[in-house]
């Protein structure tokens, strides 16, 4: 069944909504169908999400966490990580008797199905390939604790050839086992990841036993009925895809921020550009979107590690080295937009740094740009007063030990000599021009996403830096 997309259970109307078969599935789950038992391995972003989701579709989700404080943390109904609709999600989840949380292994395993793997794979010290300690460790311990018949699933982002690696610790672990193993790689966008589970683009799913797929078939079959393309194929083409995924939109990030230069040399708008190009069809427009480079958990780690895994198989992705390349570079470079904004110094300066976190709506500082450009700014003698709403406890022990933590944007511009925009949250779309400029000492105003009509905060006295509006 390899690359073949599932045929649908049951057919819907044409006049269903999206949202109204949504609201189906979650109210009626599964029906007159054996709901399958899930285990979920982890309790950090990718499991507790895909935990809870699973467990809205009706399904008894266990999620086995051996971080004491972070279990201690989701009994007590405190989310460790910061994703909207999240909270409320695992509350009523939690409250149906559908979603628990245990340290025991044992008692995870208790009557599972189905057992997903959602350690973290970062990247390996000195290689760059992608660390599987986690992920071997955890099958490891899962095939000396089984009782019977169950499908091993990675949903963790991991290296082609790692199911086939699993089978085989299990099997020397436990030759009497009975089991399979699947890949079901997670598409989750951090601050969106409810609705990308609930309504995916697709599902893909790596498994190529008959009654594996028949198990996830069963765990999947709320997504049939709302018609969401579920795609079977080998183990191999499912690790493949998703950093196959990753990879390819990590490139379109890049090319817009390059072709972003290009137009302030020649004196274009990125913005025209990119609606220009992104209407064709066959490109697209998200993701073209001119920025200080991508960060955050999965491109940085997964355009890596796809680099160094060509490498080792003899087919180097040279597209993917000089994106990895170009956005590492891009990220270091950003701090002298800012240098250069300031009269080419910064030193004894102070700038209201707006938004630390790698994108909007989520607390992860993992690559952040602002990393970089903070430390390089802080290094050059810039006294920085931040405002974040959701990633200053993150980023205190990231960032240089100086920075100034504000209470909000007001806070951090209060008497700078310049403002910096690093992450487009909502909440500082709509700021008054005429207010920044009144609480600030200087005029310098650096928009790293283009939040800002450069007209207006031009006419309120700023002297504006956008990104590729030449």
């Amino acid at each position: 069944m390899d690359g073949t997309i599932a045929p649908w259970n049951k057919p819907l109307g044409c006049a269903e909504s999206h949202s109204d078969r949504h609201a189906e599935f979650v109210a009626r789950p599964h029906e007159g169908n054996h709901t399958v038992r899930v285990t979920m391995i982890g309790g950090g972003y990718v499991g507790l999400v895909s935990g809870a989701c699973f467990a809205e579709f009706g399904t008894e989700v266990t999620v086995m966490e051996t971080d004491a404080a972070k279990l201690a943390a989701l009994h007590a109904g405190r989310m460790p990580i910061y994703e909207p609709g999240l909270e409320k999600l695992v509350e009523e989840n939690v409250r149906a008797g559908r979603l628990t949380f245990t340290g025991d292994l044992k008692t995870a395993l208790e009557g599972t199905e189905a057992v997903f793997i959602a350690v973290g794979t970062p990247t390996r010290r000195g290689d760059g390939h992608a660390d599987l300690t986690y992920v071997y460790a955890a099958a490891e311990q899962v095939a000396k604790a089984l009782t019977g018949y169950a499908v091993i699933v990675t949903k963790s982002t991991v290296p082609v050839g790692t199911g086939r690696h699993i089978a085989e610790i299990m099997r020397a672990a436990r030759p009497d086992l009975d089991f399979d193993v699947a890949s079901n790689p997670e598409f989750l966008r951090e601050g969106n990841a409810i609705g990308d589970f609930m309504r995916p683009d697709r599902v893909v799913i790596g498994a190529e036993s008959e009654r594996a797929r028949e198990v996830l078939r069963r765990l999947y079959r709320p997504l049939y009925l709302i018609e969401a393309p579920i795609v079977f194929t080998g183990i191999e083409t499912a690790e493949l895809t998703k950093y196959a995924a990753n990879a390819f939109l990590a490139m379109k990030v890049t090319f817009i921020n390059e072709m972003a230069d290009l137009c302030e040399k020649v004196g274009a708008d990125i913005h025209d550009v990119a609606r220009g190009i992104g209407l064709d069809g066959r490109i697209g427009r998200k993701f073209l979107h001119p920025g200080p480079g991508y960060g955050g958990s999965c491109f940085p780690k997964d355009t890596l590690a796809l680099v160094r895994t060509a490498q080792d198989y003899g087919a180097p992705s040279r597209l993917v080295e000089a994106t990895v390349a170009v956005n590492d570079a891009r990220k270091s470079s950003m701090a002298m937009r800012v240098i250069a904004a300031c009269g080419g110094s910064v030193r004894g300066k102070t700038i209201a740094v707006l938004g630390l976190t790698f994108k909007p709506e989520t607390d992860d500082m993992r690559d952040a740009p602002s990393l970089s450009i903070v430390s390089r700014l802080v290094g050059d003698g810039a006294a920085i007063r931040a405002y974040d709403p959701e990633g200053m406890e993150q980023a205190r022990p990231l960032l240089p030990g100086s920075v100034v933590y504000c209470k909000d944007t007001m806070d951090a511009v209060a008497g700078a000599d310049a403002l910096l925009l690093i992450t487009e949250w909502n909440e500082f779309r709509a700021l008054s021009p005429a207010r920044l400029r009144e609480a600030m000492n200087g005029n310098v105003l650096v928009d790293l996403r283009n939040v800002y009509d450069p007209v207006d905060m031009r006419r309120a006295g700023f002297a504006y830096y956008g990104v590729g509006r030449g």
